[in-house]
């Protein structure tokens, strides 16, 4: 029987003394799918990774990993993922050989048994694999890290926020590995703090402080955005962004890049805002109409929520 869902969770919650990590999640995450957890750091992303991959009971709630228990079947599941953690948790002293090795070994199989699967990223630092773990540039790190949890062949691929701390380059790189493993059938859930590389997934869910505000696609996401919202700046950014918070008119501002953001309401007339900041001595001035990001929708959730 082929099981539709390789990831089904439903309810989670789990406490920590009077910290609320997780509260009622529900999601799933469909075979051959790249699933994006995009939220900040405590919104409860490295929490669920670790229930899920069977290293933390849940307080509350049921889930399922391609088709298995995450509390009866523990074992069973251990054996058909991978799992990248946060931080890089490989062993310093080995080198980037003895790692992929002692990997293969712990699950009983061999690097060339599966080596065409890891091929694609582990040639880019084979030449490399007498060097130790503990020497390697962040990027290499990574590399080596996906390497081995991929060197038995999971079925479903567990990483937590496997891009932080590595260079833009080294970011889009990895992506690029996770669309190839994505079109070999592999499903892929992801976490990350970047909302730019929620475009990367099939589908999303925004998270903050233990709960999912959201799921859809990245592109859905977008055209749900129902504000009016401006883009914004000035020679005096600083000034500006206080002067914005002073407007009636205004919901919401925020820097985002080389303009702020402003969430207005239906009485807001950028021509007025523009003449009245120029008066009071702004200079060069431009306001206009733009298309919300990921980031606009994820503020304006939060927005709702409070």
């Amino acid at each position: 029987m082929t099981i539709e869902k390789a990831i089904e969770v439903n309810g989670l919650s789990k406490s920590f003394g009077t910290v609320k990590a997780l509260d009622k999640v529900s999601f799933d995450v469909q075979r051959g799918e790249t699933f994006g957890l995009i939220g900040p750091d405590g919104a409860g992303k490295t929490t669920l990774f670790k229930i899920l991959v069977t290293l933390l009971d849940t307080d509350e709630g049921t889930a399922t990993v391609d088709g298995l228990d995450i509390g009866r079947d523990y074992r069973a599941i251990r054996a058909r993922v991978g799992y990248m953690p946060g931080r890089f948790s490989l062993y310093s002293d080995l080198t980037i050989e003895e790692n992929m090795e002692f990997f293969a070994n712990l699950f009983g199989v061999s690097v060339e048994q599966n080596y065409d699967l890891v091929a694609p990223i582990y040639s880019q630092i084979e030449p490399f694999k007498k060097r130790r773990a503990g020497r390697l540039s962040g990027g290499m790190k990574q590399k080596l890290a996906l390497s081995c949890a991929l060197i038995h062949k999971p079925s479903v691929l567990f990483l937590d926020e496997p891009t932080t701390g590595v260079d833009a380059v080294s970011r889009s790189e990895f992506w690029d590995m996770l669309h190839n493993l994505k079109k070999q059938g592999l499903s892929i859930l992801v976490s990350t703090p970047y909302m730019d590389e929620a475009s990367r997934c099939d589908r999303i869910a925004l998270c903050n402080s233990g709960k999912i505000l959201d799921i859809d696609t990245p592109s859905n996401m977008v055209k749900k955005f129902d504000g009016n919202l401006y883009g914004i700046k000035s020679k005096e950014m600083y000034s500006l962004l206080k002067a914005l918070r002073g407007d009636k008119t205004i919901i919401n501002s925020y820097t985002a890049g080389e303009f702020h953001h402003l969430l207005a309401d239906n009485g807001f007339d950028a021509e007025r805002l523009k003449q009245e900041l120029t008066s009071s001595g702004h200079k060069d001035v431009e306001i206009k109409p733009i298309v919300p990001l990921i980031e606009d929708v994820f503020i304006k959730l939060l927005s709702n929520e409070r």
